[in-house]
Order: structure tokens, then sequence, then C-alpha cells
């Protein structure tokens, strides 16, 4: 009777810690999966040297913010500036400025981008954009909030970057941190680290990442999979 009434113990309490977890995990909404298809171009320029050229690179998200392999279309405004081929060399002609544009027919819609460059008269390709800010807001009824910055550091890894407003609750268990393209999951996100500082700047190496892979910084409760809030990546 004894061992039994121990182990009624035991269950009770593993019960109510399940619940006190779920409960500290739980959102204000229910979350949908879908968002809108991007295309990206993951290496941007503003200018090109008269004497250069230059590979743009791509990235498709799909209506899951998964990466596909798709053919786009690539066209430019004015071909007497530059000209582009369907695999995104760009090569100049003459000192000027043309918009840039990337397409592809998903069926649904036509998912595009538009960068607008600058033709110089130098030899040399301009340095490309080198940090990426944002700011993290709760999605929760738990705090959560800061700046931040992501930016390739001198060895070529992205590191993430908190600013000293940065506060977040220490009531949540499991919270995790991740990039992601699809803000409403963590499913198919990077995974960072578990939270463990929840007051003030703090960094994280991510290593050899691109700077425009993703779109959003994403925190979750890992246990429950409940979002808890998010900051775009502007």
């Amino acid at each position: 009777m004894k061992a039994l009434n121990s182990n009624i113990k035991t269950l009770s309490s593993i019960l109510l810690l399940a619940i006190l977890l779920f409960q500290s995990c739980i959102g204000d909404d229910v979350i949908m999966d879908e968002v809108d298809p991007v295309i990206r171009i993951t290496n941007p320029i503003d200018s090109l040297g008269l004497n250069s050229s230059y590979q743009f690179e791509f990235m498709y998200l799909n209506n899951v913010g998964q990466e596909e392999t798709v053919n786009p279309e690539w066209t430019n405004s004015d071909n007497t500036v530059a000209t582009i081929d369907q695999n995104g060399l760009l090569q100049p002609i003459t000192i000027g400025t043309t918009d840039i544009s990337i397409n592809y027919d998903n069926g649904s819609n036509i998912v595009s981008t538009l960068q607008k460059i600058y033709v110089r008269d130098t030899t040399t390709i301009p340095e490309m954009m080198m940090e990426r800010s944002g700011t993290v807001t709760t999605t929760s009824s738990y705090q959560l909030e800061g700046d931040f910055t992501l930016a390739v550091n001198d060895d070529g890894d992205l590191i993430l970057s908190f600013a000293d407003n940065y506060e977040a609750s220490t009531a949540l268990p499991g919270l995790f941190i991740y990039l992601t393209n699809n803000p409403n999951t963590s499913s198919n996100a990077f995974e960072i680290a578990a939270v463990s500082t929840f007051s003030g700047a703090h960094t994280y190496n991510l290593g050899a990442m691109g700077l425009f892979d993703y779109s959003h910084v994403l925190y979750f409760c890992k246990p429950f999979n409940v979002k808890v809030g998010d900051g775009e990546i502007e």
C-alpha cells in the first residue's frame, strides 16, 4: 500500500509539473505555418565597376519558408547600361543606372525582387553590405524584447549581437533561439542555442553562414513547440 501511495504521489507530481510547464509556454494565438513565398538576392551590391562583371546569387523560399531550387527570369530596365543573362551574370556597358529584377512564377503568383545598380567608372567590385539589424518583440504573455544586429566579422563568421536593452523572461522552460525564413514555426529553422542570457548585451557566433540566408530571429519554447517572440532582420 505504501508503495502504491508513493507511486500515486510521484505520478501526481509529474502531472502537476507538466501542467505548469505547458501553461508557462502557452502563446496568444493559434499559429499558422504558411508565409508568403519570396525570392531573395543573397549577395546584393550597390554599384559595379565599368570593367568588371558580377555573378548574382539568389534563394527562393516557398509558402512554408523552405528553400526550393527554381529557374527564375532575370531582367534589367536599361540594356544600354548593363546586360544580365539568365544565370544572373551582370555585365556593365556604360556609366549609368539600371534596375535588376529576378522573377519566378510559382503557378499561383509571380514572386520577384528588384535591385537598383549603379555602373561606375571604377574597376573594382564595391564592398557588399556586411550588417543587418532588427528588434525582437514578444508574441506571448512573457517579456521578450531587444535590438539586435547580424554581421560578418573579420574571420568570415556570422555574429548575432543583442544590445543592452535586451530582456527576456526567466519563467520559460526550454527557451531556444533560432534563425528562420518562417517566423510561424521552428520546423526547418536553424537552431542557435538554448537561451542562457536573459538580460543585457550578449552575442552568438554562428560560424560561416550567409548574411542574407534568413529573414527572422525566432524564439520558441522547445519542449512544447510554442512560439514566444520574433524579430525581422532588415
